[in-house]
């Protein structure tokens, strides 16, 4: 790694302080700046071509089990938001209101979405009819505003992307599989597609969404062992359909209420994925995300041949499918070496004179730092399986490193040191009684990340208060 360059001794090393650490990447590596406006982020280019491969590559998953795209207003009237009143009473400290239009007061404030099942709702009354207008499988790619009290870079700012998916039913059996059903494309994604393994499991009454039956959820570990929660699903049975008149005509030509889901993804998974695999060197990305997979960087480039070569190789992988590029700006090659593993590029190829004569290039891995000599005449066979590998081999080291920062707590006394002690997942027996989730969260700072649909039993009691257990729960610091 090229500790020496400049890049990487502007970054704080995550054992001294993970938090810096992270925004110092953020920064650094060129995907985020930072507004005028408090809590709102720009995403620059790389950061934002990031978020495209995950909206590419989501965005098919959801299509192949029938989902549909579609665009839903900004600004939510006041009256409309107000109708589901557990959903106004959860959002209602972070809402942020439009009450003019230029210089006219509106006569009913709007609020701009903080997420849109209200909206939905309103259209689906009207866009749905009979039971052959079902089910209704849509999403939306957008943006929502939240006004929180303390942001930082896609895990938490005021203004964010997301995809939010809302499908109604004929029958609660089929929204309650669909719920699953995106549930367990989020967990697939994360770990085909950005090498993130996650816990798959239901919130508990507290932790669930406003207005929501039951919510879902895909927990990922950090790599200082807190959580994130990466995405949601949520079966909101027919509380929506009732607030908001959705009914249909059924086969037996009675008039029902549909049953209704949503489920959303952000641009916190990028942070996630800064988290889960970057170094202090900066960013590392799986190929399946990176916007350039391969670098190419010409060694004494001025020398007769050097850049012929490397455009040459870099057509030969363009037509192999990967995403490449060739430095060719006059920064010196250890510089480029510092920016491409600052940019976590998952692989650099060096080409100088020597290895032009000789027929072959070396390859370096971004995740590992190995180094392999490859003929210039199989580069387009061997990058492509090289990435494959990496990729695969960043999800072994992702899954290793969960699983051995999760530990098992029975007592409170064991309970209250792992948190303090052992940063990671703790699985511990819960009673299902909000008073000891609260407890936990005052005593260690921990909250219930999820009751796992794999069931284990540690004991036969509450690792808390010691009466009868109803669930075993993973429990941790988050994000």
């Amino acid at each position: 790694m090229a500790d020496n360059g400049k890049l990487v001794k502007e970054i704080t090393s995550m054992e001294d302080d993970f938090a810096q650490w992270y925004t110092d990447v953020c920064v650094k590596a060129d995907l985020i700046a930072y507004s005028h406006i408090k809590g709102f982020m720009v995403i620059k280019p790389y950061g934002y071509a990031i978020w495209e491969n995950i909206q590419k590559l989501l965005d098919a998953r959801f299509k192949a089990t029938g989902v549909q795209n579609v665009y839903m207003p900004l600004l939510i009237p006041e009256s409309l938001l107000a109708k589901e009143g557990e959903l106004v009473q959860g959002f209602a400290p972070e809402v942020a209101w439009v009450t003019s239009g230029g210089t006219e007061p509106l006569t009913e404030r709007l609020c701009v979405r903080p997420t849109s099942e209200t909206v939905f709702s309103d259209f689906y009354k009207d866009d749905v009819h009979s039971y052959r207008d079902l089910p209704r499988l849509y999403n939306q790619w957008c943006s929502v505003v939240r006004w929180e009290k303390e942001t930082r870079p896609f895990l938490r700012s005021r203004e964010f992307l997301w995809q939010e998916g809302h499908t109604i039913h004929a029958t609660k059996e089929e929204a309650e599989a669909r719920t699953q059903q995106m549930l367990n494309v989020y967990a697939d994604f994360l770990a085909d597609e950005m090498a993130i393994p996650v816990i798959k499991g239901r919130k508990t009454e507290k932790e669930k969404f406003a207005g929501a039956e039951a919510t879902y959820t895909v927990e990922a570990m950090m790599h200082d062992g807190r959580a994130l929660q990466s995405g949601t699903s949520h079966f909101f049975g027919q509380k929506f359909a009732e607030a908001y008149g959705i009914q249909f005509t059924d086969k037996d030509n009675k008039l029902k209420y549909v049953w209704q889901t949503s489920w959303g993804m952000t641009t916190r998974v990028i942070g996630a994925m800064i988290m889960v695999h970057g170094d202090n060197s900066g960013l590392v990305l799986p190929p399946h995300i990176a916007p350039v997979q391969v670098d190419i960087i010409p060694i004494q480039q001025r020398k007769e041949g050097v850049l012929e070569a490397c455009r040459k190789a870099e057509a030969g992988l363009i037509e192999a499918g990967c995403r490449v590029k060739v430095d060719d700006t006059d920064k010196s090659p250890g510089w480029k070496f510092s920016e491409q593993e600052m940019r976590g590029i998952p692989l650099r190829i060096e080409m100088g004179p020597r290895d032009i004569a000789a027929g072959q290039a070396v390859l370096v891995r971004r995740d590992n730092g190995e180094k392999t000599t490859v003929s210039l005449d199989s580069l387009s066979e061997a990058v492509p399986q090289l990435l494959e590998t990496i990729q695969k081999e960043m999800l072994e080291r992702a899954t290793k490193h969960r699983d051995s920062h999760t530990w098992t707590a029975a007592g409170y006394d064991e309970f209250k040191d792992t948190i303090a002690n052992k940063p990671g997942f703790v699985k511990a027996m819960w009673c299902g009684d909000q008073a000891c989730e609260d407890k936990i969260k005052e005593d260690t700072g921990a909250t219930s990340r999820c009751i796992p649909f794999k069931q284990e039993k540690i004991s036969g009691v509450c690792a808390c208060c010691g009466k009868p257990a109803k669930y075993m729960v993973y429990w941790d610091k988050a994000y």
